[in-house]
């Protein structure tokens, strides 16, 4: 299967929204920008980079139990994506399993020097990258 780049990675909080990105040809998966859904629509910004940067599709992180199954956060998350669909029906959409990235980014971004603190403004575009990079991997 030939994977359409770039692609856009979704890491959604309810506070901040992650987003990373591949290049035009999909050899790195980069942080884009953390969106603060308080003072920011997250679909139209979504919307808005997709335009700009011109991706061709979207990955969003599902948060699943460590069993598989899905609770309240997936719930949610999957209505997200139902709402990005809506706003950008001819998007493919997928969903990808974001089990641990957040502790895997926050893993890297210590090992990088960046203590708790300094993560705080960041994390969720690493854990975008790490959704991205997963779902590049088994694409």
């Amino acid at each position: 299967m030939t994977t359409e780049h770039p692609v856009l990675a979704i890491d959604h909080g309810d506070a901040r929204i992650g987003i990373a990105a591949t290049d035009p040809i999909g050899i790195m998966a980069h942080p884009v920008e953390t969106i603060h859904v308080k003072t920011t629509d997250p679909i139209e910004r979504i919307a808005e980079l997709v335009q700009q940067r011109q991706v061709k599709q979207l990955v969003l992180g599902l948060p699943l139990r460590l069993d598989g199954s899905e609770g309240a956060a997936a719930i949610k998350i999957r209505r997200f994506g139902k709402q990005l669909k809506e706003r950008l029906p001819d998007l493919p959409l997928h969903l990808c399993d974001e089990t641990l990235t957040t502790v895997a980014a926050a893993d890297k971004l210590h090992q990088a020097g960046k203590n708790a603190k300094r993560q705080k403004s960041i994390i969720d575009q690493a854990a975008a990258v790490e959704i991205l990079n997963n779902w590049l991997e088994f694409s």
